[in-house]
């Protein structure tokens, strides 16, 4: 865009309008809502912030979040998804989309609204029509090679997170190790170690959220595609069956 007046000739490039949206993924009980709690208490003060919770049957993750005071209640809003995560965060992402834009019309302006998808597996991924950036948590409960194990989450989204670390000594596992193993992983992209029990390390993820938002802002981030989820296998009701689930683009949704 550019402005003129009698005396200067200014060129600015045009900035974002709207709210950077943030997802938040990972496995089931690695602590997505817990970390959105605590990015909410430390950035609620300088950002008007919104929240949409992903859950298959229930509102859970919503009643959390209001339960604990981190926002205006009517600023954390719920989708159902009524079928697998992933689905609604990237093969159909309509009810979240809709989701986002109401409440950036109802709460105009808000300068960002984290999406929080509910717990998949580790290939689990945000389209990136549904959301900006990115995050992935993982947590050292859930075994310190995790990360190694890999997937498009843990190598390819815009920041990874290991959570819990305050944990470690109780469940056997070596943090640093953890957080090298995961670097490796990442091929140098940004780690945290985060425990919402030590206030340092929340600092240091809220640092990370307030440099994307600039970045955003300034119109200097270009929103990336993990990657399609991998093949995955879904089990039937009996137990005894099941099918291949794939996402990638121009194969069959389901695999028999």
């Amino acid at each position: 865009m550019t402005t003129t007046d009698a005396t200067t000739s200014t060129t600015t490039s045009a900035q974002p309008r709207r709210a950077l949206r943030l997802g938040v993924a990972g496995p089931v009980g690695t602590g997505k809502s817990s970390t959105i709690a605590s990015l909410c208490r430390a950035l609620a003060d300088e950002f008007r912030i919104g929240v949409i919770t992903n859950d298959i049957y229930t509102d859970e993750d919503a009643r959390f979040l209001r339960a604990e005071g981190v926002l205006p209640e009517e600023r954390i809003r719920a989708v159902e998804t009524g079928a697998c995560p992933h689905t609604a965060i990237r093969d159909d992402v309509t009810m979240n989309l809709l989701a986002v834009e109401d409440l950036e019309r109802d709460f105009d302006p808000l300068d960002i609204v984290l999406v929080e998808s509910g717990g998949d597996n580790l290939t689990a991924t945000f389209s990136p029509s549904l959301v900006d950036a990115q995050l992935f948590v993982l947590d050292v409960a859930g075994g310190g090679d995790v990360a190694r194990k890999g997937g498009p989450g843990i190598g390819r989204a815009d920041l990874l997170v290991v959570n819990k670390i305050d944990l470690a000594p109780y469940v056997d596992v070596d943090v640093e190790q953890m957080l090298a193993d995961a670097t490796d992983a990442r091929e140098g992209r940004a780690v945290l170690g985060v425990s919402r029990k030590q206030p340092e390390t929340v600092e240091v993820l809220g640092q990370w959220v307030r440099d994307m938002h600039s970045t955003f802002r300034e119109g200097g981030h270009t929103p990336q595609d993990p990657g399609p989820m991998a093949p995955h296998f879904h089990a039937d009701e009996s137990g005894e069956g099941g099918y291949v689930h794939s996402h990638d683009e121009g194969e069959p949704a389901h695999q028999h």
